[in-house]
């Protein structure tokens, strides 16, 4: 008896054994698709909207992350067609897009996402009195914008072009963040930049609204890059950026619909 129960023993954990060896381990498209994160390029104007997007993105993609390389959309441009590496291109307009498009390097088409219009910016208080366009010609302002061909120095340009009001600013910045920091920091007097980062600035500029700025609204478009090292991540934070949750965000940080 004591020899049929030592057998009984035996042979109950040996089938444990090889129940536990059997066990199912995780489908391979969890732990290698979809893990990692994505380099996403994206203007420098999107960088609050894409910071929060970002959280909703790892909430809904464990083990997914993202990392952002934020600047002038002309100079993002430039890095990818000379060859610099990321998932995905989000542009403040749809010329530097058209950049990349020639270039051969999308996956599919880019989409619309978001639109954005240039604003004033002064000091708060508007200590200069400044409450149009053609005021910043005035002597004794100074005034900074971006530079071309960045997607906000474009838009003034349009303006420009379309007024026939023609300034002369005391410098011409990389990415409308750096046309910003010039106001904030009492360097110029005032500034042209798109109403969602007066917005985020807050109470440090003081906005002036132009009407002549609707006629040169941006429009902005998103697309995965050929080489994406991580195209099904990047196709997921593209779908989130379009998605409503993502709409509203936008929406919440003053960009509209494209």
């Amino acid at each position: 008896m004591r020899q049929v129960a030592v057998l009984v023993s035996t042979l109950l954990i040996a089938s444990l054994a090889g129940c536990s060896q059997k066990a199912p381990s995780p489908p391979p498209s969890q732990t290698t698709t979809l893990a990692g994160s994505i380099v996403v390029f994206a203007a420098a104007s999107l960088k609050p909207a894409f910071t929060q997007l970002s959280e909703r993105f790892k909430s809904d993609n464990p083990g997914g992350g993202v990392e952002f390389e934020f600047a002038g959309s002309s100079e993002l441009a430039t890095q990818l067609t000379q060859g610099a590496t990321a998932d995905v291109f989000a542009s403040a307009d749809n010329a530097q897009m058209s950049t990349v498009v020639k270039a051969g390097l999308l996956a599919g088409d880019p989409t619309n996402f978001a639109a954005n219009t240039l604003v004033i910016v002064t000091a708060p208080g508007n200590p200069k009195k400044i409450a149009a366009f053609a005021d910043l010609t005035k002597p004794g302002i100074s005034v900074v914008t971006c530079q071309q061909p960045v997607p906000c120095g474009a838009a003034t340009q349009r303006i420009e072009d379309s007024t026939g009001v023609h300034l002369n600013p005391v410098s011409e910045e990389p990415s409308v963040t750096d046309t910003l920091d010039k106001v904030i920091t009492g360097q110029v007097d005032a500034g042209l930049v798109y109403v969602t980062d007066a917005k985020n600035a807050g109470n440090k500029v003081t906005t002036v609204n132009f009407p002549e700025a609707s006629g040169a609204v941006n429009v902005y478009p998103i697309a995965v890059l050929k080489k994406a090292p991580r195209p099904a991540l990047a196709q997921k934070f593209v779908t989130l950026v379009t998605s409503d949750n993502g709409q509203q965000i936008l929406a919440q940080l003053g960009f509209a619909k494209p």
